[in-house]
């Protein structure tokens, strides 16, 4: 067992252990290791980013991602290069995982502290391809419904062709913290009275109305789990 992995399961059940890369050099305030604020965040967001190294040069991708309790998946390409480099390294591949959501634009009286509202989530820990098949079809299970919960059991599964052009990661949560920011401007006392509004945009994420394919068959209706999407 790491010493990451060790720290973890001493842990509180509700928490996440910091660790160097997890404490936040500015703001630390701002920091939470809590396991159901980290996994709320987790939870709503689309698009994650996925940071390594390849050829001695860092590299970010936006990817999709499921979670499964404590673990974090990812998929692409068998050729894709860091789905090949996790399973040609041993122990896999060193990776940093971020997601984020802007929450708020702050307008303060002075341009140095305007500043977003915002909840973010930093991973770090080590890829590993996922092998087992079972659990490469639960993975890319939470893969769908990640994006529409209940999709997965209302589409076909993928079939033995697509699962081998598959390629499935998995990164556990044990390094991990989030940091938030909340709250209006932090203007300083001498600018108090300039004439400059100051305040929060807020932003909210939402829908609009479907889209049915082209093609959809006759007498198909949209989903209950759709509708309350």
């Amino acid at each position: 067992m790491s010493v990451a992995a060790e720290q973890q399961s001493q842990s509180p059940q509700g928490a996440y252990t910091p660790t160097d890369r997890t404490v936040p050099t500015r703001s630390k305030e701002r920091a939470s290791y809590d396991r159901t604020l980290v996994h709320s965040i987790l939870d709503e967001a689309y698009v994650c980013h996925l940071g390594f190294v390849r050829d001695g040069a860092p590299v970010v991708l936006p990817t999709l991602f499921g979670r499964v309790d404590d673990h974090l998946y990812v998929h692409g390409s068998t050729g894709s290069r860091p789905l090949r480099m996790a399973g040609q390294q041993d122990p896999g591949l060193t990776v940093c995982l971020t997601v984020t959501h802007v929450d708020g634009l702050v307008l303060a009286r002075s341009a140095f502290h305007h500043s977003i509202n915002y909840r973010s989530v930093v991973i770090h820990g080590t890829a590993r391809q996922v092998t087992d098949p079972e659990e490469k079809r639960l993975a890319l299970d939470a893969l769908v419904d990640h994006v529409v919960p209940g999709r997965a059991a209302d589409s076909r599964p993928a079939n033995a062709k697509e699962l081998a052009a598959t390629a499935v990661l998995r990164l556990d949560l044990t390094e991990v913290s989030a940091k938030l920011r909340i709250g209006g401007p932090n203007d300083e006392p001498e600018d108090m009275d300039l004439p400059h509004w100051a305040g929060v945009v807020p932003l909210q994420k939402g829908y609009d109305p479907l889209i049915p394919s082209t093609d959809l068959a006759d007498g198909i209706d949209v989903p209950s789990y759709l509708r309350e999407f």
